[in-house]
């Protein structure tokens, strides 16, 4: 599962805190960290972020 979707059910208060730990597969206290740090160095380490994107030059 896409860990931006977790975490913004958490947020939109559809998980608690111990199940969107759950989901992500870490700890309550690792949860804590991830949510500190800003999105883009979340899932700048994240196998989520991988994707395709194509270049802008052809």
């Amino acid at each position: 599962m896409d860990k931006r979707k977790v975490i913004n059910a958490y947020r939109r208060g559809f998980l608690t805190p111990q199940e969107c730990a759950q989901v992500l597969g870490v700890e309550r206290k690792q949860l804590d960290d991830l949510l500190a740090e800003s999105a883009d160095d979340i899932y700048r380490y994240s196998s989520a972020a991988a994707v395709y994107r194509p270049s802008a030059s052809k």
